[in-house]
């Protein structure tokens, strides 16, 4: 409570006599801002900060492991979509073997055959494909059958073939092949960007329940306060009544005061128990049981936002925003492949091989790669579908999700806009209602001390007391919610803004 206020109060009291039974002043004890807000049953020196209760929030939350696990699946669509572009190793191996039945006049015939054949495909970000392959083949006739004719039994074949496939419309060029690469590593910066919102939300979420738990125990101790003025003016009401300076009635109000004040405080303190089970469920893991520390926060102090910095802060930081613009380039990418796919398929193919056969396979190895045996060939591959119904409709489809997106991120932007200037409004608003909820704070005070001093003097009754105490009640919790609605006001803002990062000193995983 600041020095004006005691003074206030101070002055009150004199002007009440000086010798009043209950005073406010002496029960309530001082409001400093700034100073820490501590239940009667919370530990002594261990102070519970907002800026570790974030910190915690970030370390063991489970909202934000479970986030955790989406840039790892978004690193890994990456890799999933790099590998169209990795070699292809194949190996294939065949044995045959053939026995023909005796014919009239010959013996019968017998034909071996073993072939083996290596192969590669790889697929160029331009949309070339490209085929390397090399076969060793053997094949073996029984001599005495008259289809040897003279030439190698065994017989070794060895050939390289080198086959090279270019797209010249549909699937040709960079930016058609590597779409899908190029879309999976934009939803990774995104997956970032979602993580980063998330953080945001936590933050703001972990502040929400921090000053929900420093109102709850603030509003018991008003309502302790409450319940010790409420027994003293019950025992004041019990000694008048002896002398004969009050009533039946008198004390009869006064136990109704004392009952409902017990009924307050077993309300605050489930809604004690409420908020803390909140926040330890938010900083940690089934840690329910957790002793929470002394809660404090400061009053906000500084210069009042503006709507058009704070709007630009927003479009620039704001995770949302910047994940829905990222998403238009995907988009952008989509349509492109779509637009590509109207066109003909028009594919040239070209083969160059080497081969040879001999009468053993180094023979074979070596005459294939001194090029004795050599042939090439070029294809031209023309493909176009009738009427083109189901790549004009993908084209179509294609379009509309990108300008519906264009519409979605202008209206993110009136969204956001609307937002800050409701946030930074907020703020205005709630700044200025906690200097009125002081005020009237200050004189629900001076209104209860003069109104016991009253009832001292038999003037009032316990019924005009109580009402009072019920005033200064609730003025006080006024106060303290009016200063908890400006801090959350303020933590909300911080949110649209992207800031509260920098705030907390959060520093973000590449």
């Amino acid at each position: 409570m600041s020095n004006r206020l005691r003074s206030s109060l101070a002055a009150a009291s004199l002007l009440a006599g000086l010798c009043l039974p209950v005073s406010a002043q002496d029960a309530l004890p001082p409001a400093n801002p700034t100073a820490a807000v501590v239940a009667p049953d919370a530990p002594a020196g261990a102070p519970l900060l907002l800026e570790e209760c974030v910190q915690r929030a970030l370390q063991h939350g489970f909202d934000i492991e479970i986030q955790r696990y989406n840039p790892s699946m978004a690193k890994d669509s990456v890799d999933i979509a790099r590998g169209g572009f990795d070699p292809t190793f194949s190996l294939n191996g065949t044995q045959n073997h053939a026995n023909t039945g005796p014919v009239t006049g010959n013996l019968g015939i017998k034909n071996d055959a073993r072939d083996a054949r290596l192969s590669v495909d790889e697929l160029l970000q331009t949309g070339t494909t490209v085929n390397l392959s090399t076969e060793l083949s053997r094949s073996a006739t029984n001599p005495f059958s008259p289809l040897v004719n003279g030439f190698y039994n065994p017989i070794y074949n060895s050939d390289l073939t080198v086959t090279v496939t270019q797209p010249l419309l549909r699937g040709a060029g960079t930016a058609v092949t590597t779409a899908v690469l190029n879309r999976a590593k934009i939803g990774l910066t995104r997956a970032g960007f979602d993580f980063r919102a998330q953080v945001l939300n936590i933050v703001q979420q972990t502040e929400i329940d921090y000053y929900s738990l420093v109102y709850a125990r603030e509003q018991l101790r008003v309502y302790r306060v409450s319940l010790v003025l409420a027994n003293r003016l019950l025992e004041e009401a019990q000694a008048k009544k002896t002398v004969g300076t009050a009533t039946d009635v008198d004390v009869l109000q006064a136990q109704v005061g004392v009952a409902n004040a017990r009924s307050n405080v077993l309300s605050a303190e489930k809604s004690v128990k409420d908020t803390s089970d909140a926040l330890l469920a938010l900083i940690g893991r089934f840690e329910l049981d957790t002793a929470l520390g002394a809660t404090n926060f400061e009053d906000f102090n500084g210069q009042l936002p503006l709507v058009d910095s704070s709007y630009q802060l927003a479009l620039h930081h704001q995770p949302n925003y910047i994940s829905a613009q990222m998403q238009l380039d995907q988009m952008r990418l989509d349509l492109a492949v779509a637009k590509n796919a109207l066109k003909p398929t028009v594919n040239v193919d070209g083969i160059l091989g080497f081969n040879a056969a001999r009468g053993s396979s180094s023979d074979a190895f070596n005459s294939m790669a001194g090029r004795d045996d050599n042939s090439w060939q070029v294809d031209l591959t023309v493909s176009y579908p009738w009427g083109r119904v189901s790549d004009k409709a993908r084209y179509r489809q294609s379009l509309s999700v990108l300008n519906q997106q264009t519409l979605t991120v202008r209206q993110l932007e009136q969204s956001i806009l609307v937002q800050v200037r409701s946030a930074v409004s907020a703020v205005e608003t709630n700044s200025e209602k906690v200097k009125i909820a002081a005020l009237a704070a200050e004189f629900s005070i001076r209104e209860y001390d003069l109104e016991n001093a009253r009832f001292s003097a038999g003037l009032v009754t316990s019924r005009d007391v109580l009402q009072t105490q019920s005033d200064l009640e609730n003025a006080r919790v006024a106060e303290l919610q009016a200063r908890i609605n400006l801090q959350n006001s303020i933590s909300a803002l911080h949110r649209l803004e992207g800031s509260s990062l920098e705030r907390f000193h959060i520093t973000m995983p590449e």
